[in-house]
């Protein structure tokens, strides 16, 4: 009983029936009006027949006299399916006719009945038989007789009670239907939801890997559930990524927080000037360094959470590239490397222009710096060129890679494979990159420039954004 409850207090249910009730009475209405109206036509038919009925019977009597009335009103009133004939006195009293009585009153006034009126034929006289029902037309003659013309309306009737029956009967198959449907549709529709709330519960006790069902039918439930596993997906990795963050910064800010105490203590100890400065120098480029970290987890928590800063609009690809090229070709140089640019020109996508220049100076800067100097090839290689349906932007270098079971870990924040942190840095760059990415809607990959060099397979890191 509680899952008929359940059932009828359901949107959809609710929708149904009301459609099937709005149906129901526009129906009726309709074939009601037809009725009406095709009523109204039969009766005007009916009207205009015994018209031309009466005409007749009037040229009878005045080529012959009341005796060719009779006769002819006789004649006519032995056909088949004949009409009503009666001739009256002039006090009203039935005289001739094939009607056995009629409604008192009816020959006092001349013309069209007011009302269908109730009469009996011969054969039915008793009371086994109800009164059948008729309009008829009375006509007063110059001797003061009169003669009334009527017609049986039991073809009217017939057409009304075939109709009402009709409708009765498609309204009664709509409600049985209806009914089907609903517990047909309505049972499985809760079987739906209660996995639904099955699964939500589970959810809400904490299992953020449990996941909506979906039935493969592509329905309102199928789409609701994805949507939903899309947002859980979400929040479960936004979950992950901030208990990450919580172990990672209390692991990686204790190091330079500790060397920023140290340098602090030596800066007071210190009694020469020039010791002093230079604590104090040390103290700035760790603080530096600090809050080039806390930048960075910013950055990426207002890319993850599509902050407003992050508005995406058309941009030169191809420009931007050129331009971060051309900066860092001298940090390069320096470090003893050659930066190579191989950029497709007239590249334009829909994307954020700072984010991807940020991502893009992060790549060039990590190649310099863990590029490595014994390698044949002493060149990093930036690239942008069309990509299937989309565009990949790659930054090459020769040094020692990234083993390929290690490439997932590095796309976690502050995730460094150098251990011994001796190359500066705050291991969120490839997070970073990856946030960007996410957020335009394309993918990051990495792999080996060279497989086939085993001491210098290099890394390639490609940004692939949608056409």
């Amino acid at each position: 009983m509680a899952r008929f409850r359940l059932l009828f207090l359901s949107t959809a249910v609710r929708l149904s029936a009301l459609f099937i009730l709005i149906f129901a009475l526009a129906a009726g209405a309709l074939v009601l009006y037809v009725t009406a109206m095709s009523e109204r036509l039969l009766i005007a038919e009916i009207r205009e027949s015994l018209n031309q009925e009466v005409a007749a019977v009037q040229r009878a009597y005045e080529r012959g006299g009341i005796g060719q009335l009779a006769r002819v009103m006789d004649i006519r009133a032995r056909q088949p399916g004949a009409n009503l004939y009666i001739i009256a006195g002039p006090a009203g009293d039935m005289l001739a006719g094939n009607v056995a009585s009629v409604a008192p009153g009816l020959f006092d006034k001349e013309g069209w009945t007011a009302e269908p009126f109730p009469y009996r034929r011969y054969q039915e006289e008793n009371a086994k038989h109800p009164p059948r029902v008729a309009i008829a037309r009375v006509v007063f003659l110059d001797n003061g007789m009169r003669i009334l013309v009527g017609r049986d309306l039991a073809e009217p009737g017939a057409l009304r009670f075939l109709v009402r029956r009709a409708i009765f009967v498609t309204v009664g198959a709509m409600g049985l239907g209806a009914l089907l449907l609903w517990l047909f549709i309505g049972r499985n529709a809760l079987k739906r939801i209660d996995r639904i709330s099955d699964a939500s519960k589970k959810i809400m006790a904490g299992d953020l890997a449990q996941r909506l069902p979906v039935s493969g039918s592509g329905d309102e439930f199928d789409r609701l559930s994805l949507s939903l596993n899309e947002m859980l997906e979400r929040i479960g990795k936004l979950s992950e990524g901030l208990r990450q963050v919580s172990d990672n910064i209390a692991h990686d800010l204790k190091t330079p927080l500790t060397r920023l105490k140290n340098r602090a203590t030596e800066a007071l100890a210190a009694e020469e000037p020039d010791a002093r400065r230079q604590s104090l120098e040390g103290i700035l480029t760790e603080a530096d360094q600090i809050i080039r970290t806390f930048d960075a987890l910013l950055m990426i928590s207002r890319v993850e959470a599509g902050s407003q800063a992050a508005t995406l609009s058309d941009l030169d690809l191809s420009a931007i590239a050129a331009d971060c090229v051309e900066l860092y070709e001298p940090v390069a140089e320096e470090a003893g490397f050659r930066l190579d640019a191989r950029i497709a020109p007239g590249i334009g996508i829909k994307g954020n222009r700072e984010l991807i220049g940020q991502t893009l100076a992060n790549l060039i800067d990590n190649a310099i710096k863990y590029a490595d100097g014994d390698a044949t090839e002493r060149l990093i290689r930036v690239s942008l060129a069309p990509d299937g349906e989309g565009v990949a932007l790659s930054v090459a270098d020769h040094g020692r890679g990234i083993p390929e079971d290690r490439r997932a870990d590095v796309l976690k924040r502050f995730v460094r494979l150098d251990e011994s942190r001796t190359k500066p840095g705050t291991g969120l760059g490839l997070s970073l990159a990856e946030a960007v990415m996410e957020l335009h809607g394309g993918a990051i990959a990495l792999s080996h420039t060279d497989a086939s060099d085993k001491e210098h397979p290099g890394l390639t890191v490609t940004l692939r954004f949608r056409g």
